[in-house]
C-alpha cells in the first residue's frame, strides 16, 4: 500500500485522503426527482525533486467520484509499519470532512423523509384520483347499462308492436289477396263460361246456315213443305240478323234448341251484366247503410266463430279486434266472458251476460194465486225405532200386509201409500227404522206435512226414536204420538209420556200441544182416534195447492227394474203429473210413458199429495232429488247436461284438491298401519245403497277401515267384476243378482259375491270379514316373576343366572323377557331350567333357581326376569 492515509466511512465504502488530494462535492439529479450528493477528489500532479518526491496537483479534468456518500466516518488506527502519526493540520482537515460528512448525512436523511411523506402523500392522491376514476368509470358504466336496458325494451315494445301491426297488415293483405283471387277466379269462370255459350252459339248458326243453303241447294220438288195453310215457297226460315222473322226475341240460339228445336229461353250477356251490376249496388248500400247495434248474449265460454255470428259480422273482423287487443284467435277458439264483452263492447253491441246456471231460471214455477189453491190431503210419515211397530200399524190402515213382503220383517225402503178415510185422503210415507236408515228418515221428514212417531209401549223410548223426533223439530212439522202394542204384558205409556218429555215432547195429557193415541196394530184398537187426530192435524194446518199447473215434487225412491227399466217413486206437491209431460229429476230427465199407484194400477195423472212410480226416465235419479216438468226436449236436455257437469266438476275438484305437505304427512302418519276393506256394493234402489255405504264406512277402526269404491243401483255386471278383481274388493249384492257374462267372469276371476237381503245381516257380516283380515289379537299373561341375583359360568354352556323366584311360577315352556331398570333388554325363551342339579320344568315362588336362555349371556345381578303366555283373543269390531 502506498504512503495515503485511508478513512472509513461507516456503511459507505472507503476514501483515500492525503495530502494531495482536494475535495469538493457534487449533487447529482436522477429521475422521478430524486437527487443525491457526492464527494469529488481531484488529486495534484506530483513534482520530483533532487531531495525527495513532491506530489503534483491532479488534473482537474479526471475527477474521481466516490457513488456511495459516508453517513459517519470510523477512522482506522494505524497497521502497518510504514503509517505515520497525523499531524494538526491533517487532524483538522479530517474533523472538517467528518463534520462536513455527518451533515450531508443529516441533510440527506431530512431530504428523504421529506421525499418518503411526499410519495406517500402523492401514493395517496393517486389511490384517491384512481378511486375516483374507478367510482366514475361504474356510474358511467351503470349508466350505460341501463341506456343500453331502456333501449333494448324499448326497441323489443316497437318490434312487438311493428310485429302486431304487420302480423294484421299481412291478414289483411292475405285477405285482400284472397277475396282478389276468389274475384279472378269468378271472372275466369265466367269469361270460360261464355267463351263455351259463344262456342257453342256460333256453332250452332253455323249449323242453320249450312241447312239453309242446303235446302237452297235442293229442287223444289225435295224442299221441305211449309206449314199448312202456308203458300209453297213462302215458308218461314230461321232469322240470321237482328230484327228478322218472327223468333227474334227467342233469346240466344244453342245448340240444344237448334237441334231440338225447343223454345228454351237462355240468359244473355246482357241480362248476366245488368244482374252483376244490381248486386255490386246492393253491396254498395249495405256498406253505405249504418251498423245495426244488437244485443248480445255471452254465455261463460263461446267461440270466435259464434260469437261473429251472433253479431252479424264477419269472423276476420272479429279476429283483426281481437289482434288490435292483442289477443291472437283464430276461428275455433274459445274465448272467456270477459274478452267476449270487451270484444261485443269494442264493435258497438251491447253485451249481455249469462251464467251456465241461468238454464234453471224459471224451472220452479212462481207461488200460486190465493185463488187457484184447492184443499190436498196431508202427507203423513211414520217414524220411529226399529221393530216399534210402524209397517204393522199402517198395513192396519190400509188394511194390507206389507210386512210379510219385507226381507227380515224390517222395512228397508221408504214405502209411499194413500189411505181413504172418509171423503179424504191421507197419503202415509213408512221409513225404515234402522240405524243405518238415517237419511232416509231425514228425507221422509223434510217432504211430510205430519210426522206420526210410533213408540212401543213396551219398549219406551228408543235411539232410532230420539233420531226421529230430532229430524222431525228440524223439519218444523207437527208430530203425532202413537203409543202401539198395547195389547202387550207390560205396555206402560206412562212411562212412554214420561221419556217424551226429556226431549221435549210434551203430549196433550201433560197439558202439551202434541197429540198421542194409544194403539194397537195387532187388534186394531185406536186406529179411528189416529185418523180422527189426523184429520184434526190436517185441518189445522189448512193444506192447500194449486193442481192446474206444471207438476213438480219429491223422488221418495229410485231402483232399477229389470223389465221397466229405471223407476222413480215420486211424490207430487203441487199441479198434476200426466201421462207424456217431459220433466227433470236431479241429473236425469225423461218422458212419462206409465204412472203406477200404491195398488199397482196405472193412472193417466197423479195430482197433489198422490205418490206415484213413474216410467220413462233416461236413467236413475237420487233418492231425495227435485223434480219438475219442462215444456220441452231441448230445455231438460239443457238443464240435465248442466247438472251432470256440476257434478263432474265437483268430483274432480275434491279428486284434485290442492294438498300441502303438512296435510299429505299427516294423512299418510293417519294411515300408517291402517288397512283397509274394500267392498263394491250394488243395490235395487238408492235409498239403500247410500244407507249400507254409510254404515260400512263407520263399521272400522283405527286398524282397519272399511272403503266402498263403488255403489250403485242395479244388478251385478261384468264391469263390477272386473273392477273387484283390479282393486281385490268383495262384490256385495243387496236384493239383486249378477247376470251370466258377471257369474262366468267372477268364476274364472275368482271372485266373492255376497247376497243379502236384510241390511243388519250384511253389515254384521262384512265387520266379520274385516276382523277376520285383522286376525286373532293377543293378550299378555305374567306369570312369574324372579330376581337375578348373581350370574355364574356353567360349563361350556356359558353362563347362568342365579334366580330367586319373587312371584308366581317360573316354567321353562314360557317366553321369557329381562328388565333392567324397568327396559327390556332381552325377550326370548328359556333354555335350562335347574333347581339344585336336576332339570325341573317349574320353580313356585320362594324358592330359588338356576337357568339359561337361548343365545343371552348379559345379564347381571339386580336383572329381574319376567315369563309370560299369549293368550289369543278374536277380533271384534
Amino acid at each position: 500500500m502506498s504512503d495515503e492515509k485511508k478513512l472509513t466511512l461507516s456503511g459507505r465504502g472507503t476514501l483515500g485522503v492525503n495530502k494531495g488530494v482536494e475535495t469538493g462535492q457534487v449533487r447529482q439529479s436522477f429521475s422521478h426527482g430524486r437527487s443525491k450528493s457526492v464527494v469529488v477528489e481531484r488529486k495534484k500532479k506530483r513534482v520530483l525533486h533532487k531531495g525527495g518526491a513532491m506530489e503534483s496537483p491532479a488534473n482537474p479534468d479526471a475527477p474521481s467520484v466516490t457513488r456511495k456518500t459516508p453517513k459517519s466516518y470510523v477512522p482506522k488506527k494505524p497497521a502497518g509499519e510504514g503509517v505515520q502519526n497525523l499531524t494538526n493540520t491533517e487532524q483538522e482537515t479530517r474533523m472538517r470532512v467528518l463534520e462536513e460528512a455527518k451533515r450531508r448525512a443529516e441533510e440527506e436523511a431530512k431530504e428523504k423523509a421529506a421525499r418518503e411523506a411526499r410519495e406517500a402523500k402523492e401514493a395517496a392522491e393517486r389511490k384517491i384520483r384512481e378511486a375516483a376514476e374507478a367510482a366514475a368509470r361504474d356510474d358511467e358504466e351503470e349508466a350505460r347499462i341501463r341506456a343500453e336496458t331502456d333501449m333494448k325494451a324499448k326497441r323489443e315494445a316497437e318490434n312487438k308492436k311493428k310485429s302486431e301491426a304487420d302480423a294484421a297488415k299481412k291478414v289483411e293483405e292475405d285477405l285482400k289477396v284472397r277475396e282478389k283471387a276468389e274475384a279472378e277466379a269468378r271472372k275466369k269462370a265466367e269469361l270460360e263460361a261464355r267463351a263455351v255459350q259463344l262456342k257453342k252459339a256460333s256453332e250452332a248458326r253455323q249449323a242453320a246456315t249450312t241447312d239453309d243453303s242446303d235446302d237452297d241447294r235442293k229442287p223444289r220438288s225435295k224442299r221441305k213443305k211449309g206449314a199448312p195453310g202456308v203458300p209453297a215457297g213462302q215458308e218461314q226460315r230461321p232469322s240470321r240478323g237482328r230484327g228478322r222473322g218472327d223468333d227474334r226475341r227467342s233469346g240466344r240460339l244453342t245448340i240444344s234448341s237448334a237441334l231440338s228445336g225447343g223454345d228454351e229461353r237462355q240468359r244473355s250477356i246482357a241480362a248476366f251484366k245488368r244482374a252483376q251490376a244490381k248486386k255490386r249496388q246492393a253491396q254498395d248500400a249495405s256498406a253505405n247503410q249504418p251498423k245495426q247495434a244488437r244485443e248480445i248474449t255471452i254465455p261463460e265460454a263461446i267461440t270466435v266463430q259464434e260469437l261473429a255470428n251472433r253479431m252479424a259480422e264477419k269472423a276476420t273482423m272479429l279476429i283483426k279486434t281481437l289482434m288490435g287487443m292483442g289477443v291472437m284467435a283464430t276461428i275455433n277458439q274459445t274465448l272467456d266472458q270477459d274478452t267476449a264483452e270487451l270484444v261485443v263492447t269494442e264493435m258497438g253491441h251491447t253485451p249481455k251476460r249469462v251464467s251456465d246456471a241461468d238454464v234453471e231460471i224459471g224451472l220452479v214455477g212462481e207461488d200460486d194465486h190465493e185463488d187457484d189453491l184447492a184443499p190436498r190431503a196431508p202427507i203423513v210419515t211414520v217414524m220411529g225405532h226399529v221393530d216399534h211397530g210402524k209397517t204393522s200399524l199402517l198395513d192396519a190402515l190400509r188394511e194390507a200386509n206389507v210386512v210379510s213382503g219385507e226381507a227380515g220383517g224390517i222395512t228397508q225402503h221408504i214405502g209411499a201409500y194413500q189411505v181413504s178415510v172418509g171423503d179424504n185422503k191421507i197419503t202415509f210415507l213408512d221409513t225404515p227404522g234402522h240405524a243405518a236408515f238415517t237419511q232416509m228418515r231425514a228425507r221422509g221428514a223434510s217432504a211430510t206435512d205430519i210426522v206420526i212417531l210410533v213408540v212401543a209401549a213396551d219398549d219406551g223410548v228408543m235411539p232410532q226414536t230420539i233420531e226421529a223426533i230430532h229430524h222431525a223439530k228440524a223439519a218444523g212439522v207437527p208430530i203425532i204420538v202413537a203409543i202401539n202394542k198395547m195389547d202387550r204384558e207390560g205396555a206402560n205409556p206412562d212411562r212412554v209420556r214420561n221419556e217424551l218429555l226429556q226431549h221435549e215432547v210434551v203430549t196433550e195429557t201433560f197439558s202439551g200441544d202434541t197429540q198421542e193415541v194409544e194403539v194397537s196394530a195387532k187388534t186394531g184398537d185406536g186406529l179411528d182416534k189416529l185418523k180422527e187426530a189426523i184429520a184434526l192435524q190436517a185441518e189445522i194446518l189448512e193444506l192447500k195447492a194449486n193442481g192446474n199447473r206444471d207438476a213438480e215434487g219429491v223422488v221418495v225412491e229410485a231402483k232399477l227394474d229389470k223389465g221397466r227399466g229405471p223407476v222413480a217413486t215420486v211424490l207430487v206437491q203441487r199441479g198434476t203429473l200426466r201421462v207424456g209431460d217431459i220433466f227433470v229429476a236431479g241429473p236425469e230427465w225423461g218422458r212419462v210413458r206409465a204412472l203406477v199407484n200404491d195398488k199397482g194400477e196405472q193412472v193417466t195423472e197423479a195430482g197433489p199429495s198422490v205418490p206415484v212410480e213413474v216410467l220413462g226416465l233416461n236413467g236413475a235419479p237420487g233418492a231425495g232429488d227435485d223434480f219438475a216438468v219442462v215444456d220441452n226436449e231441448s230445455r231438460a236436455r239443457e238443464v240435465t247436461s248442466y247438472r251432470q257437469d256440476m257434478q263432474r266438476k265437483r268430483r274432480q275438484a275434491a279428486a284434485a284438491a290442492p294438498k300441502t305437505l303438512e296435510s299429505i304427512f299427516s294423512q299418510m302418519k293417519e294411515n300408517e298401519g291402517v288397512q283397509t276393506f274394500d267392498v263394491v256394493i250394488k243395490g235395487d234402489v238408492q235409498g239403500s245403497v247410500e244407507a249400507i255405504t254409510q254404515s260400512l264406512e263407520k263399521a272400522g277402526n283405527d286398524d282397519i277401515k272399511c272403503r266402498v269404491i263403488h255403489g250403485a243401483v242395479g244388478g251385478i255386471t261384468e264391469t263390477d267384476i272386473t273392477l273387484a278383481q283390479a282393486s281385490g274388493a268383495l262384490v256385495i249384492g243387496f236384493n239383486v243378482r249378477p247376470n251370466k257374462q258377471a257369474r262366468e267372469a267372477a268364476e274364472a276371476e275368482g271372485i266373492t259375491i255376497k247376497y243379502y237381503s236384510v241390511i243388519y245381516d250384511l253389515i254384521d257380516e262384512v265387520k266379520a270379514a274385516m276382523a277376520g283380515q285383522l286376525g286373532p289379537e293377543y293378550k299378555e299373561n305374567v306369570i312369574g316373576q324372579a330376581e337375578i341375583r348373581d350370574a355364574f359360568q356353567a360349563g361350556k354352556s356359558g353362563k347362568a343366572a342365579g334366580c330367586f323366584v319373587v312371584e308366581g311360577s317360573i316354567r321353562n315352556d314360557l317366553k321369557a323377557r329381562i328388565l333392567r331398570n324397568d327396559v327390556i333388554i332381552y325377550e326370548g325363551q328359556i333354555d335350562n331350567l335347574r333347581r339344585f342339579k336336576d332339570d325341573v320344568k317349574e320353580v313356585r315362588a320362594g324358592q330359588e333357581c338356576g337357568l339359561t336362555f337361548e343365545n343371552y349371556h348379559d345379564f347381571k345381578s339386580g336383572d329381574v326376569l319376567e315369563v309370560y303366555e299369549l293368550e289369543e283373543i278374536q277380533r271384534k269390531l
